[in-house]
């Protein structure tokens, strides 16, 4: 089975990398599946989430997957030209919320988290890498900043940052935004303009 290419876009909030994601995927052509990874709990996630659909065009077909996603791209894989999947943070803050994990209590506890997790981003980046549908992840940069001041947050940070390496390995193209503009950090010198 050939495979299509495994695409990374980083970056920091508000950088432009949900904007760079949307427009690689809409120039690819084809179908388009965007896989959602918000939960939305409060007004302000719900605003964002809006903001995202009103961007992106009709014909794209959304699925929701906020905790299921190795295995709704292994289902859509298949058919699609495009899975654009936003976003790898947000998975990862589920799949924490998911195994209500206490930090602060339990060091092997931590441990045990934090190999399974990691089991599951080697899992996603295997999978997206193999799958027909060419596969473009956006995810969070959040390494360049302050030291979260509690122990979940440092977790996040630390298996986020885990995750990025595990996919940047496998992926055929990586960008980086900043400031809205798109940096190729892999795959060749494809120029990417600014929308």
């Amino acid at each position: 089975m050939e495979r299509g290419p495994l695409i990374m876009v980083t970056g920091g909030s508000r950088s432009g990398k949900s904007s760079l994601a949307e427009k690689l995927a809409g120039e690819a052509g084809g179908q388009v599946v965007y896989l959602a990874t918000a939960m939305i709990n409060d007004e302000e996630m719900a605003a964002r989430v809006a903001l995202h659909r009103n961007r992106r065009p009709a014909s794209w077909r959304t699925i929701e997957t906020p905790l299921e996603v190795i295995e709704t791209i292994k289902q859509e894989g298949r058919q699609a030209d495009t899975l654009l999947l936003d976003s790898l943070g947000m998975w990862l803050s589920n799949l924490l919320n998911n195994y209500h994990y206490e930090a602060e209590k339990n060091r092997e506890q931590r441990e045990e988290l934090i190999a399974r997790i990691t089991s599951r981003f080697r899992e996603l980046a295997t999978t997206a890498y193999q799958v027909r549908a060419r596969v473009i992840v956006v995810t969070e940069e959040v390494g360049l900043g302050l030291v979260p001041p509690y122990p979940l947050g440092r977790l996040f940070r630390d298996l986020l940052g885990l995750a990025n390496q595990e996919l940047a390995r496998q992926a055929d193209r990586v960008y980086l935004v900043v400031a809205g503009l798109p940096v190729v950090l892999k795959g060749g010198e494809q120029a990417v303009t600014a929308w």
